[in-house]
């Protein structure tokens, strides 16, 4: 008889326990994690790793077993791929950003799928930053909050929004005016908490 516990997992294998309210499937090379927050998806790299869905548990393993540290270390980056989109969907994330304005007062609103920034250093034509799927974006007062159950989305969103306001011929010392992130994407605080 075996001293080993049944569900441990092997050398090489992690694995992610889901908690309620979370269910998490399959479809060929893609990894769908469902919860009360929405829905995440991730395309897996299905060459390289074994991924299996055993009831409340993602089990996440190397195809071939290897010691090398380049292995464990694609084994452990999965790992937190999953847990992130655990965590996405049970609390979401949420990213800050700051509008400064020095020079000529900005106008920050959202409009559709984009955020649009008017007067930005005294231009005629507006600027438009693009939000992915899944982000809700708000502007409050002098911060833009960003908030989604996809941490790459709302990361990317956030990145569009601060490109969208970077300066060009002028010296950045001077002109600081923009819309730079404060808080990076950063698990929601629970409800009630």
């Amino acid at each position: 008889m075996s001293s080993e516990r049944p569900n441990a997992p092997l050398p090489g294998e992690v694995r992610v326990d889901l908690p309620k309210g979370v269910t998490a499937r399959l479809d060929r090379d893609r990894l769908i994690v469902h919860g009360p927050h929405g829905e995440v998806q991730r395309t897996l790299p299905v060459g390289a790793l074994r991924v299996t869905v055993e009831g409340p548990t993602v089990r996440i393993a190397l195809r071939v077993s290897s010691e090398r540290k380049r292995a464990r270390s694609l084994v452990n980056t999965w790992e937190r791929h999953v847990a992130n989109m655990v965590q996405g969907v049970t609390h979401g994330f949420e990213a800050r950003m700051k509008v400064v304005a020095a020079h000529f007062p900005m106008k920050v609103a959202v409009k559709d799928r984009s955020v649009v920034i008017e007067n930005f250093l005294g231009e005629k034509y507006p600027r438009t930053a693009s939000i992915l799927p899944g982000v809700e974006a708000k502007v409050d007062g002098e911060f833009v909050v960003l908030s989604g159950p996809d941490i790459e989305q709302v990361g990317q969103s956030a990145a569009n929004i601060e490109r969208t306001t970077k300066i060009r011929d002028y010296d950045p010392r001077v002109f600081q005016d923009g819309i730079y992130i404060v808080d990076k994407a950063r698990p929601r605080a629970a409800e009630g908490a």
